[in-house]
């Protein structure tokens, strides 16, 4: 992604030099603890957006800034009950660049043998499943299995179809349970058996 190049720092640091600027260093808070520095962190990430750090703060996927309505109906939603082998992909990310189906299928790190397991694959979106879908066939991440897309090694993808309507009905809309969320976990994959 490009905003994890760490030449965005250096260019953003070179166009605050030649608009006749330098660059402010402001701290914040100070004397917190690792917990509380994570938090402060993650919230100033979300309040100047722009900014050229790598990696956003610890659990600004699942805990970053959102619409009061989105707050609620994630708070509201009733966990989830699994009844199958569910595969629970974050796309956190990826779901604004794409439809939500193509935002789940590709480039993934997953235990191909465990994968082809997963008689769902949901969709989870800030801690809310929000699409279900069933996997035909596992593949390389290659761009000769997906046409369009850049190889990934060492990732996989899936061709399928949305789940059948008496599947989607018992996730989409659910909460994830919090024994699957493990906040600031860099892994967007979780499989729900062992």
């Amino acid at each position: 992604m490009e905003d994890d190049d760490p030449s965005n720092k250096l260019r953003r640091i070179r166009d605050i030099h030649l608009a006749g600027f330098e660059v402010a260093h402001v701290i914040h808070r100070h004397g917190m603890d690792d917990r509380t520095a994570f938090e402060v962190e993650a919230a100033l990430l979300d309040a100047y957006p722009g900014l050229t750090n790598m990696a956003s703060g610890l659990g600004n996927a699942d805990f970053g800034a959102m619409h009061a309505k989105e707050i609620v109906r994630r708070y509201a939603a009733e966990p989830a009950v699994f009844q199958h082998k569910a595969l629970l992909i974050s796309v956190n990310r990826s779901a604004a660049d794409a439809s939500l189906y193509e935002a789940t299928r590709y480039a993934w790190k997953v235990s191909l043998s465990k994968a082809k397991q997963a008689k769902v694959i949901l969709s989870t979106r800030q801690g809310l499943i929000v699409g279900a879908f069933v996997a035909s066939q596992w593949l390389e991440a290659t761009s000769e299995n997906f046409p369009g897309r850049e190889a990934v090694p060492g990732r996989f993808g899936f061709a399928g179809t949305e789940a059948p309507e008496v599947i989607r009905s018992l996730y989409v809309g659910r909460r994830v349970p919090d024994e699957y969320r493990k906040p600031g976990s860099a892994n967007p994959v979780r499989y729900t058996w062992r």
